[in-house]
C-alpha cells in the first residue's frame, strides 16, 4: 500500500503520551505543537468514548469508538497517538527516533493501523484519539483526546515464521551425517537430574532468545539439544559453552517415525552465526498439540536442516545442514538411563551462549518485514 505525503500544518492539542508513530491506508505523519486551531471551535466536536482494539497481530490492529451520530458528518480525520509503553528492557537499538503521530481521513470504523515500521511483536503500547474537521485555511478544529487505552501485539504467525524459514533455507549449505544429540550442563545440573528427579531431565521453558515474536518464547516447554558435528571428525565439538559435562543419545532415540518435526525461529547476535531452532515432538504429545498451528511442520525425510530417512536395511539415517548452528527442543522429559554423561575435552565457551540472547535486529540475512 502507498504511504501518503507528509503534512507540515497540522497542529493540535500537547499529546497524551510520548511516542513514535506512522502508518499505511489512509494515514498520514503528523507534527504537533501544542497549539489549538485558530477558529477556537475544538470544543464543538466530539471526543471519542469507549475505545475498542481488536484483531491484533505482531504488526497491526483494528481500533473504534463511540461517537454521537449528529457530530460524524462533521469530522473529517482522527488524529492517533501511539506509543511504545515504558519497558527498561526494550530493545535500546530499535525505533530510536521514530516518530508516531498518526492523521487518518474519517473512514468508517473499525479502522485497521498496520506497519511494521512502528509495531513490533509481543510488544504493550498505549493509544488515544481525537477527532478533527479541517477547515478552509488548511488548519483543524480538534477535540480534545480520549482516554489512553492498552494493548499488546502478538507473536509471528505461520505467515511470518514461513518467511523466517525461507530465509535460513538459503544458507543452510550441504547436509552432514550425525548419530548423536547431545546436552551440555554442568555437574550440579545432572546430578540434581539423578538425586532430586528420578533420573530425569525435566523440560524447562523456552526463554526470550531468537526473533521477538516468536510464539515459542516463553511459552513452549522442553529439554534442549544440540547435533552439529565438526566438519573434520563428523562427531559433536568438544567446546560447549553450557558446560563440561555432556550427555550423548542415539539420534533415533528422541527423533523417529513417531516425532513431528516443526521449524521455530531463525536469528543471529550480532555475529556472523546464524542459529536455527527445531522442534522435536512425539507425535500426540503436549508438546505436538502446542507447535501444531503455531509453527510450520518439516518433512522428516526432505528439508533443509534435519533429516531422518529409513536405509534399505530397516535402520533410519540422519544429517543436519552444515552452515548454521542447530537448537533442538525436545518437547518431553528425558531419562538419562537411554544415553551416557561425559566430561569434554574442550574448552566452555561462553561467548556462544545463546541464553536469553538478543536477534541482531539490523541482520539482512535473517529478519523479515515486520518487527524483529
Amino acid at each position: 500500500m502507498e504511504v501518503p505525503g507528509l503534512a507540515h500544518n497540522i497542529t493540535s492539542p500537547l499529546s497524551p503520551c510520548a511516542g513514535m508513530i506512522k502508518d499505511l491506508s489512509a494515514l498520514q505523519l503528523c507534527e504537533r505543537d501544542g497549539s489549538k486551531s485558530q477558529d477556537g471551535s475544538m470544543e464543538a466536536l466530539p471526543v471519542p468514548q469507549n475505545i475498542k482494539i481488536s484483531n491484533i497481530t505482531c504488526d497491526s490492529f483494528k481500533i473504534c469508538w463511540d461517537m454521537e451520530p449528529s457530530s460524524k458528518e462533521r469530522i473529517t480525520h482522527y488524529f492517533i497517538d501511539l506509543n511504545k509503553k515504558e519497558n527498561k528492557n526494550s530493545n535500546k537499538f530499535k525505533h530510536k527516533d521514530v516518530p508516531t503521530k498518526l492523521v487518518a481521513k474519517a473512514v468508517p470504523l473499525p479502522m485497521t493501523v498496520r506497519g511494521h515500521w512502528f509495531l513490533s511483536p509481543r510488544t504493550e503500547y498505549t493509544v488515544a484519539v481525537q477527532t478533527a474537521s479541517k477547515q478552509t485555511d488548511g488548519d483543524y478544529a480538534i477535540s480534545e483526546w480520549s482516554e489512553i487505552v492498552e494493548f499488546c501485539t502478538g507473536d509471528y504467525s505461520t505467515v511470518h515464521l514461513n518467511q523466517l524459514l525461507a530465509k535460513a533455507e538459503v544458507i543452510a549449505g550441504r547436509m552432514l551425517p550425525l548419530s548423536v544429540f547431545y546436552r551440555n550442563q554442568n555437574k550440579e545440573y545432572f546430578d540434581h537430574a539423578r538425586e532430586d528427579q528420578g533420573n530425569m531431565m525435566l523440560q524447562a521453558v523456552k526463554d526470550n532468545s531468537g526473533s521477538h515474536g516468536s510464539p515459542i518464547s516463553g511459552k513452549l516447554e522442553g529439554v534442549f539439544f544440540s547435533c552439529n558435528t565438526e566438519f573434520n571428525t563428523g562427531k559433536p565439538p568438544q567446546d560447549s559453552p553450557y558446560g563440561r559435562q555432556r550427555f550423548e543419545v542415539k539420534a533415533d532415540s528422541l527423533f523417529n517415525l513417531d516425532t513431528n518435526l516443526y521449524f521455530g525461529d531463525f536469528y543471529c547476535m550480532y555475529t556472523a552465526y546464524h542459529f536455527v531452532i527445531l522442534v522435536l515432538a512425539p507425535k500426540g504429545s503436549a508438546g505436538d498439540d502446542f507447535c501444531k498451528g503455531r509453527l510450520p511442520a518439516l518433512d522428516l525425510s526432505n528439508n533443509s536442516f534435519l533429516t531422518c530417512k529409513q536405509g534399505e536395511d530397516g535402520s533410519l539415517v540422519f544429517h543436519h545442514a552444515q552452515d548454521v548452528i542447530l537448537e533442538v527442543i525436545y518437547t518431553e522429559p528425558v531419562d538419562l538411563a537411554i544415553g551416557s554423561v561425559a566430561e569434554i575435552n574442550g574448552h566452555q565457551l561462553m561467548s556462544m551462549s545463546t541464553v536469553n540472547a538478543k536477534k541482531d535486529p539490523s541482520c539482512k540475512t535473517c529478519n523479515i518485514s515486520v518487527g524483529r
